[in-house]
């Protein structure tokens, strides 16, 4: 016999169906690919690259729509088969049970892929760490967190490249970035910007005394060419130096590092991950150009909450998300209040449950 549980949860996936079928419009998607398609067709479209490729992009995403909806269509029409079946068979429990775990996950995703929709959320990610006061404390929280999103990208299989690497004088680092490669990179990663707080006994304090550390995290967009920001020659200020060897495999150990300060806003970014001058310089302007970009985006939304009197102020001390290793265990976040007692899991890359929640918090599109 079918569990009362399980029914309900048939039901709950029923609604959660036919909800998300009214919002995606099944016939009227049909019509957006074969138009799209027939763009595509046409030799003329191909003279307009940048017009080309965005049309690409967006028949890939239609078809993985259309496809997804006619997934979950088919699995519950073999779930009722399969509760028909259950009533004479009880064999037909267990594949009943399993369909059902399996439309959960496939209706879970199928809502990430409807959040994730601004053009950006497809693109690489640069990732960067940097640490907050505190010396050798905060420069190994910093560290701690570098390696829990390069875990959660290997998990991901995603590839990682560590494009910039200062050690701490001691212990963990000054600054690091990461380019993270992978689909959707940016768009699950976007919203774990923001100021990352510790609670632990710190292995560097002798009497054994409990500290808080703090870092930052930043996110931005790896842009296509196609983007246009300017970036003025005498705007910059270009520095070459040796690449600082605690990077190990992932850093170039020559006088080929590159760091560039934009003068007019402060930023600065640097990269020594490329075997020459001139790819570790094409590779930092490509991050200061996504840096300007974010820039503009975060001016454009403050303006926007200025007008609607909801400007939100980001400040150091702000934390979203706080990790805490004594005197219990506990890593909570501050925006969705999704926390688990699991902490050594999370630093170790399991972080899809906030991630998660995050697109969920902030989706325009509520689900």
């Amino acid at each position: 016999m079918i569990a009362y549980e399980t029914k309900v949860k048939i039901e709950e996936l029923k609604t959660k169906a036919k909800n998300l079928k009214q919002l995606v419009e099944p016939e009227k998607l049909q019509m957006e690919i074969q138009q799209m398609e027939s763009k595509l067709a046409s030799p003329d479209i191909w003279n307009d690259q940048k017009s080309a490729s965005e049309i690409g992009k967006k028949l890939r995403r239609a078809k993985k729509l259309l496809e997804d909806v006619t997934k979950i269509d088919r699995i519950l029409e073999e779930i009722e088969i399969g509760l028909e079946l259950s009533d004479e068979d009880p064999e037909f429990v267990q594949d009943v049970e399993r369909r059902v775990t399996n439309l959960e996950k496939i209706v879970k995703q199928f809502q990430l892929d409807l959040i994730l929709n601004d053009p950006m959320d497809q693109n690489n990610a640069y990732l960067s760490v940097h640490p907050g006061a505190g010396g050798t404390e905060s420069h190994d929280w910093a560290q701690m967190l570098l390696r829990m999103y390069m875990r959660w990208a290997e998990k991901k299989g995603f590839e990682v490249e560590l494009v910039d690497f200062q050690p701490g004088e001691e212990a963990g680092v000054k600054s690091a970035t990461l380019l993270i490669k992978g689909e959707y990179a940016y768009g699950y990663l976007k919203h774990e910007r923001g100021v990352h707080r510790l609670v632990r006994i710190s292995p560097f304090d002798a009497a054994g005394r409990r500290h808080t550390s703090f870092a930052s995290v930043n996110v931005i967009p790896e842009l296509s060419d196609d983007i246009e920001i300017e970036i003025r020659p005498e705007d910059l200020k270009i520095e070459t130096f040796r690449a600082s060897g605690h990077g190990g495999q992932y850093v170039n150990k020559t006088d080929s590092a590159v760091r560039i300060t934009h003068i007019p806003t402060g930023i600065v970014v640097s990269c020594q991950s490329e075997r020459s001058q001139h790819q570790n310089k094409a590779q930092a302007l490509k991050m200061l150009k996504a840096r300007l970009y974010q820039l503009e985006m975060l001016k454009r939304k403050e303006k926007i909450e200025e007008l609607q009197g909801e400007l939100k102020e980001i400040a150091w001390g702000n934390q979203i998300r706080s990790y805490i290793l004594h005197p219990y265990k506990l890593v909570k976040d501050h925006r969705t209040e999704v926390e688990t007692g699991d902490a050594e899991a999370v630093l170790d890359g399991e972080i899809d449950l906030f991630i998660e929640a995050e697109l969920f918090y902030f989706a325009e599109v509520k689900l």
